[in-house]
């Protein structure tokens, strides 16, 4: 399993809010690491390596490697705490990864070939519905994006989960519904205008048949 990140870490041996303060003194960002059928462990990490790691994007998404004393640890990390100010990292919750376990993760969402689309090419807004889907995917073969193709999506148009290829093991964790991840709505002028001629037939329509 090919991890996209390495952070070397310590054990903390002490817990509580009083020494998760003293770490972040030193320098450290207090983590914890749990699952896989083990207790959990609490560790610090060199919060500038951890910051610029969680700045890189996926980190929700990627399994990385903890260095604790020359012993390593797969682990994804499951939630975050930041600096409200200084945006830099207060406290992470690692998960163990094993090879072979799947894991409940939130996927991106990519766009191709806007530039291609008729709907965009008329001056269509493209309207995000899900920037991210949930699924469960291998932790061996997690996919860095779900791609959604607008080569051919015109005004009015909606992008389903039944419209993208699923990489091989993964599935959204929603499975009641074909649910939209985009569309694509006209602008404002064009409806405009569209209502304008519909009142227009309308009236004439009126006038014909009072003559």
């Amino acid at each position: 399993m090919a991890n996209s990140y390495e952070l070397k870490a310590q054990v903390r041996e002490l817990g509580g809010k009083g020494a998760a303060r003293a770490a972040r003194r030193e320098g450290l960002v207090p983590a914890v690491i749990y699952g896989g059928k083990k207790a959990a462990v609490s560790i610090s990490l060199p919060i500038k390596e951890a910051t610029m790691t969680l700045h890189k994007g996926g980190f929700l998404s990627h399994v990385g490697t903890i260095d604790l004393d020359g012993k390593k640890t797969s682990v994804i990390a499951k939630d975050f705490q930041l600096h409200p100010v200084k945006d830099t990292l207060m406290h992470v919750d690692f998960l163990r990864v094993s090879a072979n376990a799947t894991l409940t993760v939130e996927i991106p969402v990519k766009f191709l070939n806007e530039e291609t689309s008729p709907g965009l090419k008329r001056g269509g807004v493209l309207n995000v519905v899900r920037h991210t889907v949930e699924m469960t995917v291998p932790a061996n073969a997690i996919p860095e994006a779900l791609e959604i193709d607008l080569a051919e999506a015109d005004l009015g148009s909606s992008q389903h989960i039944s419209a993208v290829e699923l990489p091989a093991g993964c599935a959204p964790t929603i499975t009641d519904r074909d649910f939209t991840i985009s569309t694509i709505a006209a602008p404002a002028g064009l409806k405009e205008a569209d209502e304008e001629a519909e009142a227009s037939e309308e009236g004439e329509g009126e006038g014909e048949g009072e003559a």
